[in-house]
């Protein structure tokens, strides 16, 4: 936690030095007040100089005033600081995970990542907060409590040596208790928003499968792990306060006790006595609020650590360690050599020895069975993975040797799922380029045949769209999607499974939109049914990870035992030739 508060607070380093100043002038203030009030007692009081009451009265309000402004203006600084600290530690570990992997994304866990950059880090910031004024003024004015304690009477000050080591070790005992207890604490926070974000997500499977009453027995479960867990810090801190407090009203009435017998022996002045309490109080109170920053600690490490896993965490997909030598020719030629993909912590690859060759102009499909491979073979591409083995190729240069966001601007992705972004149709078909005209969005939705419903639309362009697009059907969404890719004129089209949600009549209109608007491009087409590639100018056909056939659909029908399996599971053999 040390080195994470380090390295975000180095750069506030100015308002820093602006808050040690007012901590001290306010440790000063304070610890300079009960001594005049002493003087008022001893010289004032007891000789009935109102004159000197008076005046040193005026010096004493003077002295506050100076003190609240000082108090003002540090917890101004302090929230300054602290709510940068934040901003800072937030938009680092967003631009961070922007650069896993989407095998590191699982390893993390979604859920996991977002409770690190929300609840995490807000335990970090409020540590900062409450540490800035505290944490720091605490000692001094506990060190200088004791040297002015000592000041005012010696032997009162004995008592000291007994209070302070004494609530200096039930707060290390709670230190000690509390820091697992914070850490798995996160853990079980993680598991309820996992368990919150599934079922916010799979909501209509649930109720499709009568699945409610368990989901919630689910989230109770979790919920009252994280409760009991939660409750075990309460009662920890439940008896601490409580503890320290009589340990602090045992100290003043020892005080008052054996102060009474040094006024009465002539030894100490009462104006001295009521100084050296006021001191003592300072002191405890100064040690109070070390304890309540110490109870946030505990967790503010727990949290730290979080972060700090995910920031030193080395992205899979790294930048290339030298640029290129010259410019991409942008030709748009793939070739894959001997490629092998292993994910972390699998036995076996799910691709082995993947060699062919996508040329420009031309429209490749890939085909197989479920778990043969195909959307890994489309992630390797635009290296959203990287190859465990062998190479991929674009216009003769690897793709771990071309910067990511040149190697990304050659590519055009629709995935599977057609992710859509809370906005409007206009943003999200723009979101693929935001410089589009209104014409140019609106040609990229009659070639993906989304204009059609878009014009239904009252708000056009304009109509609202809510998080993941669930306010349309999946068709809709696959073509929102399909037009978000067109409208960004990409060298390469990667469609992977993405007009699985299409009506026969909609995918065949769209897949002769599609052949005139990429006529000159690279296409990938990853799909299941037989009638959406067959006339593709080349289909791969993986089985097992490995390929098995390549070549037209005739070409296929004639030489691929696994390509014909998978036609005829789907349409008579005399009728797919």
């Amino acid at each position: 936690m040390k080195g994470l508060l380090v390295t975000y607070l180095r750069p506030h380093r100015k308002a820093l030095v602006v808050i040690a100043v007012l901590l001290l002038i306010q440790a000063i203030t304070n610890l300079y007040l009960p001594n005049l009030n002493a003087d008022i007692i001893n010289y004032g009081v007891v000789t009935g100089d109102t004159a000197y009451i008076l005046r040193v009265g005026a010096l004493m309000l003077v002295v506050s005033a100076l003190l609240g402004v000082a108090s003002v203006i540090t917890v101004y600084y302090s929230a300054r600081t602290s709510m940068r600290f934040g901003r800072e530690v937030r938009g680092d570990l967003f631009r961070h995970v922007e650069g896993f992997s989407l095998s590191q994304m699982h390893a993390f866990g979604v859920p996991s990542l977002i409770t690190r950059n929300t609840n995490d880090v807000q335990q970090l910031q409020m540590l900062v907060m409450v540490g800035l004024t505290m944490m720091v003024l605490a000692p001094i004015t506990a060190i200088g409590g004791v040297i002015m304690a000592m000041r005012e009477n010696v032997q009162l000050s004995s008592l000291l040596i007994v209070t302070v080591p004494l609530m200096i070790a039930v707060i290390g005992i709670m230190v000690f208790k509390a820091v697992p207890l914070f850490r798995a604490m996160q853990v079980k926070i993680d598991r309820v928003n996992g368990v919150l974000r599934e079922n916010l997500v799979g909501i209509r499977v649930i109720r499709a499968f009568v699945r409610t009453s368990h989901e919630e027995e689910r989230f109770a479960e979790a919920n009252a792990d994280l409760t009991d867990t939660a409750l075990k810090v309460t009662r920890l801190f439940a008896l601490i306060m409580p503890t320290l407090m009589l340990i602090m009203n045992l100290t003043i009435v020892a005080t008052i006790w054996f102060g009474g017998h040094l006024i009465a022996d002539g030894s100490m002045p009462i104006g001295n006595l009521f100084a050296f309490q006021s001191y003592i109080m300072q002191i405890l109170f100064s040690v109070m609020m070390a304890v309540m920053t110490m109870m946030m600690v505990p967790r503010a490490a727990a949290s730290a650590e979080r972060i700090q896993a995910v920031l030193q965490a080395v992205p899979d997909i790294a930048e290339p360690e030298r640029a290129l030598a010259a410019p991409l020719p942008r030709i748009g030629r793939i070739e894959l050599r001997n490629v092998e993909f292993r994910y972390p912590g699998a036995e076996e690859s799910v691709l082995h020895e993947v060699s062919f060759t996508l040329e420009p102009g031309t429209t490749t499909a890939i085909v197989g069975g479920t778990g043969s491979g195909k959307s890994t073979l489309v992630n390797l591409l635009p290296r959203l993975l990287d190859v465990t083995e062998g190479a991929v190729l674009i216009d003769g240069v690897d793709v771990r040797d071309i910067p990511l966001e040149d190697l990304w601007d050659l590519y055009g992705l629709v995935p599977q799922r057609g992710f859509l972004f809370g906005g409007t149709v206009g943003s999200n078909v723009r979101f693929g380029r935001p410089d589009a005209t209104d014409d140019e969005v609106w040609d990229a939705l009659t070639v993906a045949q989304a204009r059609e419903f878009v014009d239904l639309l009252p708000e056009g362009l304009d109509a609202p769209i809510d998080q993941g697009g669930v306010n349309l059907s999946g068709g809709q969404r696959q073509r929102l999607a399909i037009a978000r890719c067109l409208v960004r004129e990409p060298l390469i089209y990667l469609f992977d499974d993405s007009f699985s949600a299409l009506d026969y009549t909609t995918d065949a209109r769209l897949r002769g939109a599609l052949a005139e608007q990429t006529r000159d491009r690279t296409v990938v087409i990853v799909a299941q049914r037989v009638s959406t590639i067959m006339d593709a100018d080349r289909i791969v056909v993986l089985d097992g990870g490995r390929v098995v056939g390549i070549g037209s659909h005739d070409d296929l029908i004639d030489t691929c035992e696994a390509y014909r399996e998978i036609v005829a599971s789907q349409v008579a053999l005399g009728g797919a030739r």
